[in-house]
């Protein structure tokens, strides 16, 4: 199997939860696990080949907050070798100048 094969799962999960909203700043929805049912560490022991967490993030992501939790699908997005999908910001709201303001004037 080469190497796109293997991270395909987990780089679909990933789209799926960006497109659903989990990522965004404003969600207040908890962020999923990145499991895929595919439970088994890399010959070296550095990773699972299925969610591509270390032991230590698996342990981590019970008693992991939304910012952790995001900073480990970041870190294994790395490893995988995909782009995770940005946490999205709320957009601004706009401001427009009252009317009559003299904003822009001389």
């Amino acid at each position: 199997m080469n190497a796109e094969e293997t991270t395909k799962p987990i780089a679909a999960r990933a789209g799926l939860l960006a497109s659903a909203g989990y990522f965004d700043a404003d969600s207040d929805e908890v962020i999923p696990s990145p499991c895929i049912s595919v439970c088994r560490m890399a010959p070296d022991q550095s990773h699972c080949e299925g969610c591509f967490r270390t032991v230590a993030e698996i342990r981590a992501w019970a008693s992991a907050d939304s910012a952790a939790r995001l900073a480990i699908w970041a870190r294994l997005a790395q490893r995988a070798g995909f782009v995770f999908p940005a946490r999205a910001e709320s957009p601004a709201p706009q401001t427009h100048p009252a009317e009559g303001s003299s904003a822009g004037k001389p």
